[in-house]
């Protein structure tokens, strides 16, 4: 590690470093680049940044709550059992990253790209995901109870026992979704999906 972990200065790359439990609350960082860097246990409570890169880090138990990211990408990121209530996240990438035994809720996003993500077993439930893109997300066994997913591209993405009860999808890309492998009781759908449901179920729709 470093020998003085303090915030990095705008326009610097950090590769392989090791900034287990570095205290940065409140801190600001300016397209700063990390790859391959561990955050284990970090303090980033209130942290900003602003066109950073997050490339393959690993932020296990690190603590971001109410952390704001404008412009970032978090690609291929593990973030186990991270502390990421009330952050926001507008036009960020977080393409391919793990959020295992995370908590997400609540937060804000904004135009912002969750392709390939794992949100497995997260609680979701109640969140404002309208619009988002959640391209082969795997939100297999994710609560997204009450979630708005309107205008939410959910193509080729994992529902598979997925909690949707009072969740609104309508307008929703959902190509390629599996129709069978989530409970739709209570769903909002719109009149093209209510189709590609009964469709999925055997049943024959009249024109």
């Amino acid at each position: 590690m470093r020998p003085d972990p303090q915030p990095p200065e705008p326009d610097t790359v950090w590769e392989d470093e090791d900034l287990a439990g570095v205290d940065w609350d409140w801190a600001r960082l300016e397209r700063v680049t990390f790859i391959d860097c561990r955050f284990d246990d970090a303090s980033m409570a209130e942290l900003v940044t602003s066109r950073c890169v997050f490339e393959r880090c690993v932020l296990t138990g690190a603590a971001l709550s109410g952390s704001r990211h404008e412009g970032t990408a978090f690609l291929s990121c593990r973030f186990d059992r991270a502390k990421l209530s009330n952050v926001t996240w507008t036009g960020c990438k977080l393409t391919g990253s793990q959020f295992p035994g995370a908590t997400l809720r609540p937060m804000t996003s904004e135009e912002s790209d969750w392709s390939y993500v794992s949100l497995r077993g997260v609680d979701l439930s109640g969140v404002d995901l309208a619009g988002q893109k959640l391209t082969e997300a795997d939100l297999t066994d994710t609560d997204l109870t009450d979630a708005d997913l309107t205008r939410a591209d959910l193509r080729r993405a994992r529902l598979q026992s997925t909690l949707l009860r009072g969740a609104d999808l309508r307008g929703a890309e959902t190509d390629g979704v599996n129709w069978r492998g989530f409970d739709p009781t209570g769903v909002r759908l719109d009149l093209v999906q209510a189709v590609l449901f009964t469709r999925s179920h055997g049943a024959l729709v009249a024109d």
